[in-house]
């Protein structure tokens, strides 16, 4: 399935949830598809996102933005973060 690529279009969602899951504390997205599928997405994932396209949409130059998955040892991240980070290269 790596080698797949699938584009959702606004008119294949059939609705999105955006709020903690029940005993949590961090938000999740679900994207529920016409399908019946659904694609959840945790808030680090969701915020990265966001960033990555705030970043493009409000630079006068940058129109695109490259985030890799990065290990980050404790001494190189913020408190309170977690070790695996999306990052920009």
């Amino acid at each position: 399935m790596k080698n797949q690529r699938r584009i959702l279009a606004n008119a294949d969602i059939a609705e999105i949830i955006l709020a903690p899951p029940s005993g949590h504390q961090h938000l999740r997205a679900t994207i529920k598809l016409l399908t019946g599928e659904e694609i959840i997405l945790q808030e680090a994932t969701v915020a990265n996102l966001v960033r990555a396209y705030v970043g493009i949409k409000t630079h006068p130059k940058r129109n695109s933005c490259r985030l890799t998955g990065q290990n980050l040892a404790e001494e190189e991240r913020k408190k309170g973060f977690a070790d695996w980070q999306l990052l920009e290269n």
